[in-house]
């Protein structure tokens, strides 16, 4: 971001009245209204700001971003769903759907994601799932492929609830972790993106005697330049929350708040959010950081090689398996945060080698957390001397 966009950012969030993050400047944790939140980079999955973002807590209806994509992923748009008396049972904010009603699968996603309907999280989960328990078992499930360890689901809808496990509830960074997989790494990324930048849908029940209408209550897209996706929530136990995605200029950040006000304090979610994402924006930038450097040659001990003496060391050349210019490891990084690079590699190998045999790694670290990996390679093979080989050479110098 140029200075001139730079200046114009912070003071448009001036003219708005919230307190601007200037380039370089930290963000104390007193300045968040939130109880616990998070900034990812979502290229990387890095967590770069954190308020006790570790912290279990309730997140209402942000859990729907699972049902949503679960549903997205494992159930076919065309099918019908038939309400459940205990779908038609769940209280505001609802359809308001009938027992016995019928409603195309793809619909109902649009009344989960822009009105934030908890009959419809229960009509998906039971379609899709079999069963709330069986949805919910899906929901968990899936949070632990994608690294989320400290998130427990019980509804569909994230209604607050309770059981013999524990409470339903997640963390800052796995809500956040979970938004990272919506728009990034899931095969139904494009379909989830769609319905929740939709601003307004209208849809009849299958039998066309009712039509329902869709309002977008994500006022964040209307909020920032590159808003892409996000979902509120609010219940008396978890308050309100929030987890949205803005893409500017090449990066693409996720904010994550969870316990963020109760009513009466329903804008300092945006608030927050506001914060958050500028922070990101103006003080990190991508940094080529790969070293393309020549890795070498390494000792082979005890092993043989074509046109050398019989007392020469053998070696065998460490390449990445890749052309080494055509190699690029593009960090978002701070002005102050420095990359360290670690080559693992051993003082000499022991025959045999094969080519392509794995000899070693070279690491990137920020700090002592690493983000990159790559391995080492042989890049020529070499046999273990033995006794025909042995007399070759010696029979080689006699002649010479």
């Amino acid at each position: 971001m140029g200075r001139i966009k730079r200046g114009l950012l912070l003071l448009l969030f001036l003219l708005l009245g919230t307190p601007a993050v200037g380039y370089g400047m930290q963000l104390s944790e007193s300045e968040l209204y939130a109880r616990s939140a998070c900034l990812m980079d979502a290229d990387s999955g890095r967590v770069l700001y954190s308020k006790n973002s570790e912290q279990k807590l309730p997140m209402a209806s942000t859990t729907k971003i699972m049902t949503c994509i679960l549903a997205l992923e494992d159930g076919r748009m065309d099918d019908l769903v038939t309400v459940s008396a205990y779908a038609a049972s769940q209280p505001k904010v609802h359809m308001g759907a009938k027992a016995g009603e019928q409603f195309y699968l793809q619909d109902l996603l649009y009344a989960l994601m822009l009105n934030s309907d908890n009959d419809a999280a229960v009509m998906i989960a039971e379609q899709v799932g079999g069963s709330v328990e069986g949805f919910t078992e899906k929901m968990n499930l899936k949070a632990r492929e994608i690294g989320c360890e400290d998130t427990y689901f019980i509804t569909p809808n994230g209604l607050d609830a309770e059981n013999e496990n524990g409470i339903h509830s997640t963390t800052a960074e796995d809500l956040a972790r979970i938004l990272r997989y919506c728009i990034m790494e899931s095969p139904k990324k494009e379909d989830f993106l769609a319905i929740t930048r939709m601003p307004s849908y209208t849809f009849w029940n299958y039998s066309k005697t009712q039509v329902y209408q869709c309002t977008n209550h994500n006022a964040f897209l209307g909020m920032m330049d590159g808003a892409l996706t996000g979902k509120t929530g609010f219940t008396g136990n978890a308050g309100y929350c929030y987890v949205g995605a803005l893409q500017w200029e090449g990066k693409t950040l996720i904010v994550s708040l969870l316990a963020c006000g109760w009513p009466n304090n329903r804008g300092y979610k945006w608030e927050d959010t506001r914060k958050l994402m500028t922070y990101g924006l103006t003080n990190y930038e991508y940094r080529e950081v790969f070293e393309k450097k020549d890795l070498g040659r390494l000792a082979v001990v005890n092993g043989q090689k074509k046109g050398t003496a019989i007392d020469d060391v053998a070696t065998t050349r460490l390449e990445y398996g890749a052309d080494t210019e055509q190699m690029h490891l593009s960090l978002l990084l701070r002005k102050d945060e420095q990359i360290t690079v670690r080559y693992q590699l051993p003082a000499q190998l022991e025959a045999p080698v094969r080519k392509g045999q794995q000899v070693g790694v070279v690491q990137y670290f920020l700090g002592e957390k690493l983000l990159q990996e790559y391995p080492v390679y042989a890049g020529e093979r070499v046999d273990v001397r033995d006794y025909y080989w042995c007399l070759e050479q010696v029979g080689a110098a006699y002649c010479a």
